[in-house]
């Protein structure tokens, strides 16, 4: 029997006039995790702003797979579509087909492998940067590699250093803001306070940087296979259409936005997770060793990096994207309820990982899970680090290649001690960050002093 939506339960803890605000904004990650307690689809009021929330594979299943066409991007991409303008990320259904036919050709294999060139150098770049006992801040460190990464995939020889440090700088602000926005009522975004004097200053500082870098991209072409070259020159198989300037825009601040913040967290978190692991860690070790050597990580070193590959997967489950949205373009029916046009839903893939009902000891670190033996490596909606169906996010298989390089590198020459005894918590983004990573680097093949330092290093000033 279908039932109204009207019929669904409320998430406790609603306030008069802020709905959930506070709750969610106390701890978001228990608020969410809480509401598979409540119901499979469950009112959560963001101000007045209702919000039905999914808790089930199931039921995620029937929105992003089984009727995904019934479904677009919501809430969370609207206030993104701010700066990220129509690209892949918050484009309509119909657009972003066409938009995935013309950026998936420079994801496949071929290219993943010229991109792993400048992976490689990064990733070396950064691991010689360490020092023995000096004090590294892990998540600036992993942010610093994934901007470098992405921006030389993304550019190339076509942007200079001072056009990669706007980007590098304001990112940051982007990120911070949409989260913000997307949390709140729409009119505290044009509210002249800080944060949002920041957040419109990085918008207009990318945009511009972006926008010269295609005019100067248009006007001397040469023969680069990075994004921007090979976007400026795509065309639409079927209509022979190609991108505008800001279309082209639209789709390299998305690229940008998508591949950086998110990678630089899962790779800090996986740091923090080896160093409370010792045998995680040596088992790591041993396979890098045995895979890389002494020499660079190869790109066709990666595939055979497995245990590895489960460690970062580990992560990702543990670390996952808050949540996620989509808005009901049709009315249609989920889980016998029936849902009309227009209605905000969300649901929550950190929750997801942690449901014990799907992981055992669901909140402890166990890559042995995703082994053959252990408990059965999860697909579909169990497991939603790049989401799933048709806009899932096309960017997975360089991040799957970016991160174990780096990792492999870094693990190949350095251990990473934690440099505090505070505890380290979830921050709220895209990707949760660690609330402060500092680590101390110990030189895995170096007896001297300065690597034998303990667990406190000193720290760098």
């Amino acid at each position: 029997m279908t039932t109204e939506l009207r019929s669904v339960p409320r998430a406790p803890g609603r306030l008069p006039l802020l709905g959930h605000i506070l709750p969610l904004a106390r701890d978001p990650f228990a608020f969410l995790g809480g509401l598979r307690e409540v119901g499979e689809i469950v009112r959560v009021e963001l101000g007045t702003s209702p919000v039905y929330f999914l808790t089930t594979p199931e039921v995620i299943n029937e929105v992003v797979v089984a009727k995904a066409r019934s479904f677009e991007k919501g809430r969370l991409i609207d206030r993104a579509r701010e700066f990220t303008g129509n690209g892949l990320l918050n484009s309509d259904n119909t657009t972003n087909r066409q938009r995935r036919r013309l950026v998936q050709p420079m994801l496949h294999r071929a290219r993943i492998q010229e991109y792993s060139t400048a992976m490689v150098g990064h990733a070396q770049a950064l691991a010689d940067s360490f020092e023995a006992g000096r004090v590294v801040d892990v998540h600036l460190a992993m942010y610093e590699y994934t901007i470098n990464t992405v921006t030389t995939s993304l550019f190339s020889s076509h942007a200079d250093a001072e056009a990669i440090d706007v980007i590098r700088h304001q990112v940051p602000f982007l990120l911070k803001g949409v989260m913000a926005r997307a949390a709140l009522p729409a009119l505290l975004g044009r509210v002249p306070v800080r944060a949002n004097r920041e957040f419109d200053r990085a918008v207009v500082d990318v945009r511009k940087v972006i926008d010269q870098l295609v005019a100067g991209a248009r006007k001397n072409p040469g023969d680069s296979p990075d994004f921007l070259s090979t976007l400026i020159a795509a065309r639409d198989a079927d209509t022979g259409a190609v991108l505008s300037d800001e279309e082209v825009r639209d789709e390299l601040v998305t690229i940008l936005i998508g591949g950086t913040d998110t990678t630089a967290s899962t790779l800090a978190w996986t740091f923090h997770e080896l160093a409370h692991e010792p045998e995680v860690e040596a088992r790591v070790l041993a396979e890098v060793d045995e895979v890389v050597g002494e020499g660079p990580v190869g790109f066709a070193d990666v595939p055979r990096l497995t245990y590895l590959a489960h460690v970062v997967n580990e992560v990702a489950r543990l670390h996952a994207i808050p949540v996620l949205m989509r808005r009901a373009v049709q009315d249609v029916e989920l889980a016998g309820v029936r849902v009309p046009a227009g209605t905000e839903l969300a649901f929550s893939p950190h929750s997801v990982h942690r449901d014990p009902r799907l992981y055992s000891d669901p909140n402890r670190f166990v890559p042995e899970r995703w082994e053959d033996g252990g408990s059965r490596a999860r697909t579909g909606t169990e497991f939603l680090p790049f989401s799933t169906g048709p806009r899932k996010c096309p960017g997975e298989a360089y991040a799957r290649m970016e991160m174990p390089i780096a990792l492999a590198t870094i693990l190949s020459r350095w251990r990473l001690r934690p440099a505090s005894d505070a505890p380290v918590r979830e921050v709220l983004a895209a990707v949760p960050r660690p609330s402060s990573l500092p680590m101390t680097p110990v030189a895995r093949h170096d007896t001297s002093a300065a690597a034998l330092l303990p667990e406190v290093g000193r720290r760098s000033g």
